[in-house]
């Protein structure tokens, strides 16, 4: 549901002079965020990626691509058990109140919060809510507020899958969009987060769904779906919630801004994400023409993976339109391309070999697994070195986003 909001005002008065627009909160006046204050804001973000939702790559696993094949791979390495509490103490070091501490020094206005739809219900019983998820954005959101960091979530692994992909933590097509049962779940998690959240001021809001209905899925099938059930989420957030931002993403891995018609909700924000291109004005126009069609603002939720030089040239062309980013991602192991490098164990190719072997029989993982001794090992030196204070700080990458 639309929520209308009358504001009077003296309309030769400055844009962004005085706060009638935001209350206490970040929101939005014609294409732009603005402050509690009713400034304009820039949003200079960056993605806590592999936290909540963990991605094989950044476990250097090729195979092993999604959260519910790592946890395979940790299952038959170490046992079911142990492998439990390997992922809560990865919760509890790999994100700490130091990282946003750092984030906040580094120069960095926001964060945005990657998460998986399992961490918050059990996904064959989707009726039942589990605490995990809650807790673990209650600390983020508290730590953020401390440091004055702002937050945006976001639903990257949604019931059912909306991408089709290992990113999503799905079974490898969209079926949120077919299956009635993971649209409801999806909604009413969305409700059961917002009625939560409804009161955080350093909450910007809810980024409903990543990289929704991936390329090489039936398009003319499934993006007609898709702003729909942004719709019903909405209405539903709404009920509980108007003070916060929602944004929507475009179809096929957030590039695609057909799908949407006219703004239906007054706080609304349009996120396009952008890997490997051109860094020319082309690249981003259309998104441009979007916001400057519609008089809404465009924000870019996802950009990185490559060189310095790149992201360097990237983030130029986005501030000069006024676009505010969030780059991906903070944190990953043994790599130039983010903010922190976390360094590889000994022993750790133990893990990387295995988990790219054939694992189809029994028979298969009795023989390939490696020494059990070795392989805790390796683990418990990862669970140390993910620890900020054991991380390599990436300068470069930093100055390509022009931080400190």
């Amino acid at each position: 549901m639309r929520t209308v909001i009358i504001f009077c005002y003296v309309i030769f008065l400055p844009l962004f002079s005085i706060n009638i627009f935001a209350g206490d909160f970040v929101s939005v006046n014609g294409k732009y965020f603005i402050d509690a204050e009713g400034n304009k804001l820039i949003l200079k973000g960056i993605n806590l990626g592999n936290w909540l939702l963990p991605e094989g790559y950044m476990f250097k696993f090729s195979h092993a691509s999604s959260p519910r094949l790592i946890e395979k791979v940790l299952n038959e390495l170490i046992g079911v058990d142990e492998a439990a509490k390997f992922w809560e103490s990865f919760r509890d070091n790999y994100t700490t109140h130091e990282d946003i501490k750092f984030i906040k020094q580094a120069g960095f206005n926001s964060v945005r919060v990657p998460f998986n739809f399992r961490l918050f219900v059990v996904e064959d019983h989707p009726e039942i809510f589990l605490k995990k998820g809650f807790e673990m954005l209650d600390r983020v959101i508290r730590w953020c507020t401390d440091e004055k960091v702002f937050v945006i979530l976001d639903m990257h692994g949604a019931p059912g899958g909306q991408t089709g992909d290992n990113i999503d933590d799905s079974w490898g097509y969209p079926f949120l969009y077919e299956s009635r049962q993971s649209r409801e779940t999806t909604i009413q998690l969305w409700k059961k987060i917002a009625e939560r959240y409804a009161e955080e001021k350093i909450l910007i809001g809810y980024d409903l769904l990543n990289e929704p209905i991936a390329h090489y899925f039936d398009k003319e099938l499934l993006n007609p779906k898709l702003e729909p059930l942004f719709k019903e989420i909405v209405s539903a957030i709404r009920e509980v919630d108007t003070n916060h931002i929602v944004f929507l993403g475009g179809a096929q891995w957030n590039s695609n801004f057909d799908v949407f018609g006219p703004p239906f909700d007054s706080k609304a924000v349009y996120t396009f994400h952008k890997y490997w291109t051109d860094t020319t004005q082309e690249v981003i126009q259309s998104y441009i023409d979007f916001g400057n069609k519609y008089n809404v603002p465009i924000w870019m939720g996802e950009s990185g993976e490559n060189t310095n030089e790149w992201i360097k040239s990237f983030r130029i062309l986005l501030e000069k339109n006024e676009v505010g980013w969030a780059f991906w991602p903070y944190k990953k192991l043994d790599s130039q391309s983010c903010v922190v490098s976390i360094k590889k164990p000994d022993e750790y190719d133990l893990l990387i070999n295995y988990a790219s072997l054939p694992r189809t029989t029994y028979e298969e993982i009795r023989n390939n697994r490696p020494d059990i001794v070795k392989i805790k090992a390796a683990l418990n030196e990862y669970l140390e070195n993910i620890k900020l204070k054991n991380c390599e700080i990436n300068y470069g990458y930093l100055e390509a986003l022009g931080l400190k």
